[in-house]
């Protein structure tokens, strides 16, 4: 078995993680698996104070844009959500195990790095040939980034400071040194994806 991989968590830092089904299987493609994974994503925001600032579910793995949580680490938070997706999505899956043992995770040093994340994360169905373009993805946050339209995920963006400011809620931000950042950019309206895949 391969080493650990070194996290730097607790640095009140955005984050970038990828997790997979186990051996890239496509456990996440049909409706019914992706509304179930944002179901569990929108319990775990909830019940471990997580700020979730985009994300995409593909068929064989997940993209995150989060902070650090209110309560326990990043990384029981997500454990927490794959055990749970794992178990409500048993049935359909003839492996021994739904999710590789591992995740993904990438702090967010500075600004240019955390906007290269966010259209990753958006085009990624594009990138990958799913879609035309990332509004025809339903499973992600572009939708919300894009137009402000409400889904099962809460999304940290504009738009919902702006909602909570109208019911006299707390502007959520969690990050150190610098306001909120903007949920999308103009090359998100359609601008040439990342060349990467994933």
């Amino acid at each position: 078995m391969s080493p650990a991989p070194k996290r730097f968590q607790q640095t009140k830092q955005l984050h970038f993680l990828t997790f997979s089904c186990y051996r890239r299987l496509p456990f996440l493609a049909n409706k019914h698996a992706a509304e179930v994974f944002e179901e569990h994503l929108e319990k775990t925001r909830r019940w471990y104070g997580l700020t979730i600032y985009a994300y995409v579910v593909m068929p064989e793995h997940v993209h995150l844009l989060v902070n650090e949580p209110d309560r326990g680490s990043l990384s029981i938070a997500i454990q927490m959500l794959k055990q749970n997706v794992s178990r409500a999505l048993a049935a359909q899956k003839a492996s021994p195990q739904f999710w590789q043992r591992r995740y993904y995770d990438f702090n967010m040093w500075n600004e240019p790095k955390r906007i290269d994340k966010l259209q990753y994360i958006h085009n990624n169905a594009v990138t990958r040939g799913l879609v035309a373009k990332p509004e025809d993805w339903p499973w992600s946050s572009f939708l919300h980034c894009a137009t402000g339209k409400e889904g099962v995920v809460e999304i940290e963006s504009e738009w919902t400071a702006r909602r909570r400011e109208r019911m006299g809620s707390p502007l959520r931000v969690k990050m150190s040194a610098t306001s909120l950042p903007p949920c999308r950019n103009d090359s998100d309206k359609g601008g040439a994806p990342s060349s990467r895949n994933g």
